[in-house]
Order: C-alpha cells, then structure tokens, then sequence
C-alpha cells in the first residue's frame, strides 16, 4: 500500500452554496468536475487523504504538517459559520514522515502551530469528498517558501512514509491557480496570468510533472498563483509512478483560475523519476556556469567555500586581478539555490581597501548573516549561483524620470533611513515598483515622496 492517486483541485468558497447562495451557478463546469473528483477518491477508497494547501500555516524555510489528533474549522468569514467540518488526524502517518524528514534532516514537522483550525484550502476539498466518502482520516501539510525541488521532496517522504506504514493513501493537491486573469476580477490582471494558466493545465493535463521545475518564480509570482508548490508536492508523491490521467476541467470566469486533473496510480514507473534527471541537468548546468565564472565570482565562491568548509576567513589569492586590487567599490554578493534566493548582502560604498576584501567579506556575509535565511551549510555549496554586483559611484537625481530598471540601481534616503534596490532584477519592471521596494527595505511608507533619489550604476559579475 502507497500512494494510489491523487486530485488537483482549486478551493473557491463561491463553490460552496451555502457560500454562494447562487452565485456559485457560474462556475458550474468547475463543480461537476470537482464531483468527478471527489467520485475518483471515493472509487480508490483511501484509508488516509494527504491534503496540502497554501492557506494553512506557511513558513520560509520550514513545512508545517498540523499536530493533534483532529481538528475543525467552519466558513464563517465567508458568512457561512454554519458550514462546519470536523476531521480526524492520521497520526501514526504524521509521525512517519517527521521520522523520515528529521532522518534526512529535513525541515517539515509538527512545531510551530499558530492556528488549529482547518482553512479553506483544506474545507472545501473536503466538503466534496465527505459528500462520497466520508471514512478516512488526515494529513494536513502546509506550503513553504522553500524551493520547488524541495516541495517534490516533501512529496517523496510522504509516499515512503505511507509505504512504510501501509497506508492506502490518496494525495490532494488544493491550490487555485493565477489571481490576475481579469480586469474587472477580485486581483486585477497581469499577462503572465493567462500564459500561467495555460502551462500549469497543459503540465498537469499530461502529468508531465518534470516540466513543473521549469516555471520562473517571476511568472509564478506575477500570475498571483497560490497551488504551484501543492501540485509540486503532489508531484512527488507520484514520483516513479505509472498514472491513468485525466484533464476535467479550467474555468477563470471569476478572475481566479480554477483547475481539475485526477491522477490514478496503474503501477510503478521507474522512468517517472522527475527530480532525479532534474538535478542530474541542473548539475550539468552548474558545472557549466561555473566554468565561466569571471574572477569577481570565483572570489565569492573561494570565500564562502573556504568559510563554510574550514570555518576561517579566506585569504587574497596570489592571482587576483591588479584592477580588483587598486579599485574601491561597494559590493553586493548574491547567492541562489534550484532558482530561488539563497542570500544577497552589500555595502553601498567601499569599506574595504579594495574591491576584492569587499568581495571577501560580503561574500561571507551574504551566506550566514542574512537575517532571511539560515546559514548556508556544506552540503549546499555545490548547488550555489553567484553573483556580484560592484556599484560606481551614486549620483543625485531629481525625479523618477531618471532612472532606468535595467540599467540603474536606486538609493532611497530619508532622514537615517536609507534603502537600495539593484538593477535588472527578477519581477521588477518598472521604476514605480523600483522605488517602492527599496523604500520598504529602508522602512519608509512608500507614498512618503519626501525623499532623496539616487541613482547608481552597477556591472554584474556571473
């Protein structure tokens, strides 16, 4: 007994007609499919349903599967408290996967609940398949601002988990899917939200869950999706896995995307091994990088491998470049890891006698003292991107009009408080958002115009 299938399915409360209260007659075609999905778990008839969603409790670097042995929750703010669901906690399950997770010391368990109370991610699942099958019990995990590869991760340990617990186990992935389809829609609308819809129902349509890796965290994060990681996640408890697959249905009248796949597992499928052939690419593309690393680069690296390896600070190579020797300069060293930021820390100006200490000591600082992220350990060293932003000197500007997103990096200052935002950065498109995100980052409001703008040059190192 493992996984024996799994649903993706959205969690609009419109769905529910005490919710609605008619309304919900709009998304009909959505509601038939969500019966059709409910009738393909009853038809497996799961001992334990696994449901992740994005509305439970979510952390930057930790997947929080809900503690306890039951737990309820109601629809009232969505002015329907009457609409209640009580659910009982498979905890021998739970358990097995902490075991396996603090195992392979990965950061998922049980700590950290701020609220027991089933969410609508999670209730409206549920309403549907209580209505045809009502016996089983749950696991309820939340999302993470981890990376996707680790999201399949989570995945992977809950299929070994209910293989070595001999769990029929069914597999519910809750997410909508893009927020911005519409003009007059609840979010508003944004290009990438079509063009996220389409891909997301095509991969999932044909199960082509390798593919589930290749979506940017900008188009992600510009299409306001909230199901990628949970479909991620269902992905890996699919992981070598043969499935009969079925496309039911992708509605986005009310804005909101709103998609439907089940998934039948048929038998094992040792090619279906997404995360394996993923990381073997992914590797590839390292070592290439890495191959043309300039020497700003190879620097930060040398100086984190050497920090992170040893524990002592790195000394100045016999080799470096005269010019990173006679120049001074602030410098910003950024980390990623599988796509997304790994930590990015700098001086706007030189404190160090050269460009190269200023690589030395940022590089450092950028991979344990970002407050944003836990220090990065040995193990991750060989999945690292560099890069090094060094920065010329700031000029005065008097309005906006003189920046450029792409070119020119901004100094917002006001009073002590002062914020940058580099250039050409991921999602960052226009000067308005530019401006915004480095007055947030000095901890100005950021209609305060009572500011100074300063704009600066930088050349970018890979």
């Amino acid at each position: 007994m493992a996984i024996v299938g799994a649903i993706m399915v959205p969690h609009p409360p419109l769905i529910v007609p005490e919710v609605g209260r008619g309304e919900e007659a709009i998304i009909e075609e959505t509601t038939r499919a969500y019966e059709e999905a409910a009738n393909t778990v009853r038809d497996l008839a799961p001992e334990t349903i696994v449901l992740s969603t994005p509305h439970s409790v979510m952390y930057s670097d930790y997947f929080h599967i809900s503690p306890g042995k039951s737990a309820r929750g109601d629809l009232r703010q969505f002015r329907a408290g009457h609409v209640m669901i009580e659910a009982l906690y498979d905890t021998e399950l739970v358990k097995e996967i902490c075991r396996i997770a603090d195992e392979k010391h990965f950061p998922a368990g049980v700590m950290g609940e701020k609220d027991a109370r089933l969410d609508h991610g999670t209730m409206v699942p549920l309403t549907f398949i209580n209505k045809v099958y009502p016996r089983y019990r749950l696991v309820r995990i939340g999302l993470s601002g981890l990376t996707l590869p680790d999201h399949y991760r989570i995945g992977q340990m809950i299929a070994q988990a209910a293989k070595n617990t001999s769990r029929r186990v069914v597999y519910v992935a809750s997410g909508d899917l893009s927020h911005k389809l519409q003009e007059d829609g609840p979010y508003g609308f944004d290009p990438a939200g079509p063009v996220y819809d389409e891909k997301i129902m095509d991969v999932c349509g044909r199960a082509a869950f390798d593919e589930l890796f290749d979506f940017s965290e900008e188009l992600c994060d510009k299409a306001s999706e909230c199901g990628h990681r949970s479909f991620v996640m269902m992905a890996g408890a699919l992981d070598v896995c043969a499935v009969q697959t079925k496309k039911l249905s992708h509605q986005d009248v009310t804005g909101v995307g709103y998609g439907i796949c089940t998934y039948v597992v048929t038998g094992p499928d040792p090619s279906r091994n997404f995360l394996t052939k993923w990381e073997s690419r992914r590797r590839e593309e390292l070592d290439e990088r890495k191959a043309r690393e300039d020497a700003y680069v190879k620097l930060a690296r040398h100086s984190i491998e050497t920090y992170i390896r040893t524990g002592s600070r790195a000394t100045l190579p016999e080799n470096v470049a005269k010019e990173m020797l006679t120049e001074q300069a602030g410098v910003f060293v950024s980390l990623k890891k599988e796509g997304r930021l790994r930590g990015c820390i700098g001086t706007i100006g030189p404190t160090q006698d050269s460009v190269a200490e200023e690589i030395l000591e940022n590089a450092v600082s950028a991979a344990v003292y970002d407050s944003r992220f836990r220090p990065v350990t040995e193990e991750e060293l060989d999945k690292l991107e560099y890069s090094v932003d060094v920065l010329g000197k700031a000029q005065v500007i008097e309005s906006e009009k003189e920046l450029d997103v792409k070119r020119y990096g901004v100094i917002v200052t006001k009073g002590r408080k002062r914020g940058l935002l580099l250039p050409n950065l991921d999602g960052v498109d226009d000067i308005f958002t530019q401006v915004a995100i480095a007055k947030q980052k000095a901890g100005i409001d950021i209609n305060d115009n009572d500011v100074t703008l300063e704009r600066i040059e930088v050349i970018r190192h890979y």
